[in-house]
């Protein structure tokens, strides 16, 4: 299947569409919240919308952050990112959820396409387990050619509908909307940064797995040539069969 060019200006339009998604809902709490104080004088109710404003203030401020390296051009004046920033915009975005997540990495600057690709996969593996459970994100290897692998375990686990096709750039429709931009952007990131995403299931654990194709691949060194007077004796070294 041909990979679908989608528009630059669809693309921004589309992402823009899912971050308002991910944060029209705790703003609209911080308004419901604001009202309660607003209209009620009982106390309780009170210390209620006040505990659901800094809740969802919280939220609101986490996929923020989430989305301006994931989505955005965070960092934008160097080429890297660090994994640490990585590690701590996913946290924020799991803080107040039914989901754990756990992480492993290596304390270093990688490259920013990668790190952007890394998070996307996170969402991605959220989907994966809709009822909740673990992510376990595991990082190996440099920044060049690094291992993303990426564990979601829980109830009703699966591997999200049309992910593949979406990461692949060929959805099974010819076009992306506001749900599949996720996946979809994600696959242009991979094929940025030379990497390759697979999918498995076995039991309740979905695998992502993203390695770097063999381009990208840095290639073995070529051992020199022989130099064919190396083995010659030279003009000051006796020869074997003189005399004593």
């Amino acid at each position: 299947m041909t990979p679908l060019n989608l528009d630059a200006l669809d693309l921004s339009a589309l992402l823009c569409s899912r971050v308002c998604h991910d944060v029209i809902s705790p703003v609209g709490a911080i308004v419901n919240g604001l009202e309660v104080l607003e209209d009620e004088s009982d106390t309780s109710m009170r210390e209620f919308a006040l505990e659901l404003i800094a809740k969802s203030a919280r939220q609101a401020s986490a996929r923020l952050q989430f989305a301006r390296i994931a989505f955005g051009a965070a960092g934008s004046a160097g080429a890297s990112i660090d994994l640490a920033d990585a590690e701590k915009v996913s946290r924020g975005m799991f803080a107040d959820d039914k989901t754990q997540l756990a992480w492993s990495a290596p304390q270093a600057l990688y490259p920013k396409n990668k790190v952007k690709l890394l998070l996307n996969l996170v969402m991605i593996a959220q989907s994966a387990i809709p009822r909740g459970g673990l992510i376990d994100v595991v990082v190996q290897g440099d920044g060049e050619a690094p291992t993303l692998t990426l564990k979601s375990k829980g109830s009703h686990a699966r591997i999200p509908a049309h992910v593949e096709q979406m990461i692949a750039g060929t959805p099974e429709n010819g076009t992306v909307d506001a749900h599949g931009i996720l996946p979809f952007y994600a696959g242009l990131v991979a094929r940025a940064a030379a990497m390759d995403v697979r999918f498995a299931i076995e039991g309740d654990t979905v695998t992502i797995k993203a390695t770097a194709t063999a381009a990208a691949m840095p290639e073995a060194p070529t051992p020199a040539p022989a130099d064919p007077e190396a083995d010659r004796p030279s003009d000051s070294e006796p020869p074997e069969t003189a005399l004593a």
